[in-house]
């Protein structure tokens, strides 16, 4: 029983240091902003670009051009089914 309260208490403890270390100061809160404004400019180009009547997998090559270095994964960060 006591094994299972200090592996409970450790687990609780860490839960809070990886939380606590999420915290951004002002400068990263900046910094991510401006990433979310140029991951959102970059999904309004694809959506001007399959309405413009381009087919899917050039908007989502410029999509991915785009957001080089911005998000995780091939789609910006964001991917929804078809």
């Amino acid at each position: 029983m006591k094994k299972v309260l200090v592996a409970l208490v450790s687990i609780a403890l860490t839960a809070t240091v990886c939380i606590a270390a999420e915290t951004h100061g002002d400068k990263e809160t900046k910094v991510d902003v401006a990433r979310h404004r140029a991951m959102a400019a970059a999904h309004e180009a694809a959506a001007k670009c399959l309405e413009s009547g381009k087919k899917e997998d050039v908007c989502n090559k410029e999509l991915q051009t785009a957001c080089k270095g911005l998000a995780i994964g091939k789609f910006c960060g964001m991917k929804h089914e078809h």
